[in-house]
């Protein structure tokens, strides 16, 4: 397995911050001495990278030491604020190598917390919601294709949404928990593969659309998916390690060749000379950069959750939810619960926020005290929206600030969006009727679904 988020042993302190904050106790060392991460147990979801307070800087070390660490960790020339002792390994250099390539389609796409963190990298408030800003800066970077990660999310819904329903029916595993969070998945494979089956086997939007891209994407748009270099831009760590799981290439290839985080677009963007606050507002490309509401909550905690019941009610019911804001799954604590009336049905649904807080409900689970059908699990503090990869917060006081800021900009996105609900998208209906026929149907399952084999160093 690649590292994918390392602690450099010249500039940490000992500080333990980094300790404090870690879910699966993956990082050892003694105070005030170097810490090291434990790879057989790190899931990478890059809370370190956020709460590091050691660093290099130009002014305090001299340029001399600063050039030296930037240059190890393959960062461009443009990049001059303090470097970290905790950090994400670095696949700019892959990117710009594709950019440059007349022979290569590059076909990039951002993840719904992108647009409410990027913003911020440039000097604009916390929580600046930029989604038109992003699709145009993706644009002037030379990206041949710039589509949404929030698109896969309304597939993903449909799917997901459609496999509660199935397992509901038929005796199928429950509760069905989220699978949309990979750091999450790792936690789950490392400490209770016995527990494994209770995954939705829905891949995440990320993989979703990775595979989409090099066979629908490749078919509607008339292009050798071979050519295709598929780059997402995420706000999360681990998404690098699952685009590079074993299980994620059933495109034929690897269905998403590169992550970049949101920091790591904030170079891109820079080294590139994009003014970004001065960009116009421009569009995805159709149809994968078509998205609803409900798509964009993925980046928040209780998001997936709320998406799936907005449009679940229907797939039940055969009616329009009553109330399309479902506040009962929102709010940034760690462990709650609701029961929401689909029809004749009590649905009991569970939200984990932050991965710390999943211990006690996955052993009620074993011990067979949790009475609940569906459970959404984010590794990251409140969901997406505070990654491992966001911009990086130096000042404690900006933490819960940028949170709120992020989660409500979000909330903001999805009431001004014309639709609100993932069934509903165009796009996504015409990709039902035209290439994948039916939810959870034979095309679905061998792309957009997958097992997850309980040991994260030998996946099948």
């Amino acid at each position: 397995m690649s590292v994918v988020i390392a602690i450099d042993q010249d500039l940490c302190t000992g500080c333990q911050e980094c300790t404090k904050i870690c879910p699966n106790l993956a990082i050892e060392g003694l105070p005030r001495q170097p810490q090291k991460i434990n790879d057989t147990k790190c899931v990478m979801c890059g809370q370190c990278v956020q709460k590091c307070k050691s660093y290099v800087s130009v002014a305090e070390h001299g340029f001399g030491a600063y050039a030296k660490v930037r240059k190890a960790r393959g960062l461009p020339a443009t990049v001059t604020e303090p470097l970290f002792a905790a950090y994400n390994v670095c696949h700019l250099d892959e990117v710009l190598r594709a950019l440059e390539d007349p022979k290569v389609e590059t076909w990039v796409q951002s993840a719904p917390a992108v647009r409410v963190g990027i913003a911020e990298d440039f000097g604009a408030p916390l929580g600046t919601l930029a989604a038109g800003k992003l699709a145009a800066g993706l644009r002037r970077l030379g990206f041949n294709k710039v589509f949404d990660v929030n698109y896969a999310a309304d597939v993903t819904i449909m799917e997901e949404g459609s496999e509660l329903i199935d397992r509901l029916k038929n005796n199928g595993t429950l509760p069905m928990f989220t699978s949309c969070c990979p750091a999450w998945v790792r936690y789950l494979e490392l400490n209770y593969p016995e527990l494994r089956h209770h995954l939705s086997t829905t891949k995440s939007p990320q993989q979703i659309q990775g595979a989409l891209v090099k066979t629908y994407g490749a078919k509607t748009q008339k292009t050798d998916p071979k050519k295709i270099f598929s780059v997402s831009i995420m706000p999360c760590t681990c998404k690098q390690y699952e685009s590079g799981r074993p299980e994620m290439v059933d495109s034929g290839q690897r269905d998403v060749d590169v992550v970049l985080t949101t920091r790591e677009l904030g170079y891109l963007l820079k080294l590139k000379g994009v003014d970004f606050l001065s960009l116009p507002e421009e569009k995805f490309d159709l149809p994968m950069g078509d998205y609803t509401g409900a798509a964009e909550i993925f980046g928040v905690t209780g998001g997936v959750m709320e998406a799936a019941l907005r449009t679940g009610y229907e797939l039940v019911t055969g009616q329009p939810i009553p109330a399309v804001d479902i506040k009962a799954v929102r709010g940034p604590n760690g462990f709650r619960t609701a029961d929401i009336q689909v029809g004749e049905l009590t649905l009991k649904v569970g939200v984990v926020t932050g991965l710390k807080n999943v211990k006690p409900v996955l052993e009620d689970l074993k011990a067979g005290k949790l009475s609940l059908h569906f459970l959404e699990v984010m590794s990251c503090p409140q969901g997406c929206v505070t990654g491992g990869g966001q911009p990086k917060l130096i000042v404690e006081k900006d933490f819960e600030m940028a949170y709120k800021a992020r989660t409500e900009a979000t909330y903001v996105h999805d009431r001004e969006l014309p639709v609100r609900k993932s069934h509903e998208n165009p796009s996504v209906k015409k990709l039902y009727d035209s290439f994948l026929k039916k939810p959870l149907g034979e095309e679905s399952h061998k792309l957009l679904h997958t097992t997850y084999c309980g040991d994260p160093k030998s996946h099948h």
